[in-house]
């Protein structure tokens, strides 16, 4: 899903860009509260989005010294300060400026709405820019939804993607939220009451307030640490205790770590029948045995067998972790210890 986040987040980006210096246009040339809260709107928009694409390229920087599992985790960081920046900017901003456009109207000193003509063009531009962005998004998100066989809902609630889910969230209430203007604006035109264009801003930094927490919590979950979803869960557990080796699996643990990646650990009981048949199966049984003439030989060979039974169990673990990472992709990192 990486690919698709970055492409509806660049999407956005431009999108907005487009959209904020055309509100802000028709702002000045209105005076409308609602389309100012739009400008805002389109404006933090851009600079959330910018944020995700920062947190998208950081969390592709390989591992170091200093970070040995990588920075793959960085994206849900970015995307929970875009979140933050929703909030703060655009909703309470937003609400701020409803609340004191109504009280000038209440107070006889609202500002008319005017050159409303301006406003529609604009209005209908955002409408079909913002539109070609929620596509992009939408088209993005379902893609990896079918990818990893979840509805499209269950993915918006619990997938792992970050980004490609605050795009598409964000640009639905874009898009939204140029209706809920058009129709203020519309509104305090017609009856020369300007209070229609506070509650108009207020109706669109409220709706900026639900998609921002909706999206803290989505992501401080990730940050915590996200179990994987119950199916990937059971897939590990079966193919690990599916294994001829595997006598039973205990603390198994699956966490997200980005869009398209999981880390899990377990303690696994070997068979330890199992790890001695395929040891013996290198050795030369006959030779050994005419070599042993002494109970002391006899013990040499059984601490030499005990470490190539120890190498076995390494061997074991290698493939285990492979096979684990052919049958899941998306496994980036696996510790499992024999317990």
């Amino acid at each position: 899903m990486a690919g698709g986040s970055a492409k509806a987040v660049y999407a956005a980006i431009v999108a907005n860009s487009i959209v904020t210096v055309a509100k802000f246009a028709a702002f000045f040339a209105t005076g409308s509260g609602a389309m100012l809260s739009e400008g805002i709107h389109s404006a933090a928009d851009v600079g959330n989005q910018s944020l995700l694409a920062l947190g998208i390229k950081k969390s592709q920087q390989a591992p170091d010294d200093e970070h040995p599992y990588g920075y793959t985790r960085e994206q849900f960081l970015w995307a929970l300060i875009s979140a933050v920046g929703i909030f703060f900017l655009g909703c309470g901003v937003t609400v701020v400026h409803g609340i004191h456009t109504i009280q000038d109207a209440l107070a006889g000193n609202a500002h008319a709405v005017e050159n409303l003509t301006v406003a529609w063009v604009v209005l209908v531009l955002a409408f079909v820019v913002e539109g070609w962005s929620l596509w992009v998004a939408f088209k993005a998100v379902k893609a990896a939804a079918a990818e990893q066989n979840w509805t499209l809902m269950d993915y918006v609630r619990k997938g792992p993607d970050p980004m490609g889910v605050a795009v598409l969230f964000e640009d639905s209430a874009a898009v939204i939220g140029v209706v809920i203007a058009g129709a203020a604006m519309g509104m305090a035109h017609w009856t020369g009451n300007a209070i229609w264009d506070g509650a108009g801003s207020i109706a669109i930094g409220l709706l900026m307030g639900v998609l921002a927490i909706f999206l803290i919590q989505k992501n401080r979950t990730f940050l915590i640490g996200k179990a994987v979803d119950v199916s990937v869960s059971d897939r590990l557990e079966k193919v690990l205790e599916s294994d001829p080796v595997v006598e039973e699996v205990d603390q198994m643990r699956a966490t997200v770590t980005g869009a398209a990646s999981a880390e899990m650990r377990a303690q696994i009981d070997f068979d330890g029948q199992e790890l001695a048949r395929r040891t013996l199966a290198e050795e030369d049984l006959d030779g050994t045995w005419e070599e042993i003439n002494d109970p002391e030989q006899l013990r040499a060979y059984l601490v030499v067998f005990g470490e190539r039974i120890t190498q076995q169990m390494a061997v074991e673990v290698d493939r285990l972790e492979d096979r684990i990472k052919d049958e899941i992709p998306g496994m980036s990192r696996i510790d499992l210890e024999a317990e």
